[in-house]
């Protein structure tokens, strides 16, 4: 699904892509890294040391299956830059917005923060006029002057 996603943004196919790796509570398996437990009773270790390691094998190849799309993007070359360089995700946000959002940082924000104002921060970033109001938005997120974490 990663490889699918890559290459309809490098078709320009689409602009936008909404995945969901596993539902919170999935019954999926995982034979192919030797995990054959499904993933959400796992989650319950209950601190035994055998399901934890079970969990982190897990959490460890999603993680790994993103950081292989990621890849694949900044690979992909794309106008002046990367799909990754011209790819903002929200929560995740991987790639510089064409220049616009400086990366290779972690922010934190104030607990509660919406994720409306990252929304409007990014839609500001891209050039786009935001609306009047969005959702639970209390203002643009500053992402120009945090430190990163």
């Amino acid at each position: 699904m990663y490889d699918l996603q890559a290459l309809a943004f490098q078709a320009d196919l689409t602009r936008v892509i909404t995945f969901l790796a596993g539902r919170e509570t999935s019954q999926r398996t995982h034979p192919l890294i030797g995990v054959p437990d499904p993933h959400h009773s796992t989650s319950h270790h209950q601190d035994d040391p055998q399901k934890i390691a079970k969990l982190v094998k897990i959490n460890t190849y999603h993680v790994d299956l993103l950081r292989y799309f990621l890849e694949r993007l900044r690979a992909t070359p794309d106008g002046d830059g990367t799909l990754l360089d011209h790819s903002p995700l929200p929560l995740v946000l991987a790639g510089g917005g064409a220049g616009r959002v400086r990366g290779g940082r972690h922010l934190a924000y104030r607990k509660d923060t919406p994720l409306t104002n990252l929304l409007i921060a990014l839609l500001d970033k891209s050039g786009v006029r935001a609306p009047e109001q969005l959702g639970d938005c209390t203002g643009p997120l500053n992402l120009e002057d945090l430190p990163g974490v």
